[in-house]
């Protein structure tokens, strides 16, 4: 079955929040306004997978500066110099996990982000996904600034800043 890696479009919007809840619960669901305002943020750089023509799995995305967080439920603001690619969400549907499909929307847009000029790589690690994160190469990075680190709390508890070289 052929897979196609492709930006993200608001009429990819259903289908994503599909994936979001199979892979979340109800708890980091974000709603379908709030990716309609990223997707159109000068920054966003979010991907999606079909396979069969079937949505199955995104990776929303956006241009940043290293060590900025951006809140659950919050707005991509877009940064004059960037020099990270911030992963804000990835979800695969529970059916296609271990099938190598997060890496097929990781590996592009790393590539990509580094043609750009950016340096970095950065994300926050919710439920338990850290070991996943560090596997892909990212470490822990603490957050200097409070305001940063009050917009982490946003994730709940065990929330983890992490970042990688590109």
């Amino acid at each position: 079955m052929s897979v196609v890696v492709r930006p993200l479009a608001l009429s990819d919007l259903a289908d994503l929040l599909d994936v979001q809840l199979a892979c979340y619960g109800e708890g980091f669901v974000e709603s379908g306004e709030v990716f309609a305002r990223r997707l159109a943020s000068p920054a966003n750089c979010s991907l999606v997978l079909e396979r069969g023509g079937v949505v199955c799995a995104y990776l929303a995305a956006y241009r940043s500066v290293r060590g900025k967080v951006t809140p659950l439920h919050g707005d991509f603001e877009d940064a004059l110099q960037a020099d990270t690619l911030y992963l804000h969400d990835m979800a695969v549907m529970p059916a296609c996990a271990g099938q190598g499909l997060a890496r097929a929307l990781l590996q592009p847009l790393w590539a990509q982000a580094a043609a750009q000029g950016m340096r970095h790589s950065a994300l926050v690690s919710v439920q338990g996904s850290q070991a996943y994160w560090e596997r892909q190469g990212y470490a822990l990075q603490p957050l200097e600034d409070t305001t940063q680190r009050a917009r982490l709390t946003s994730y709940g508890e065990g929330a983890v800043y992490m970042q990688r070289s590109l």
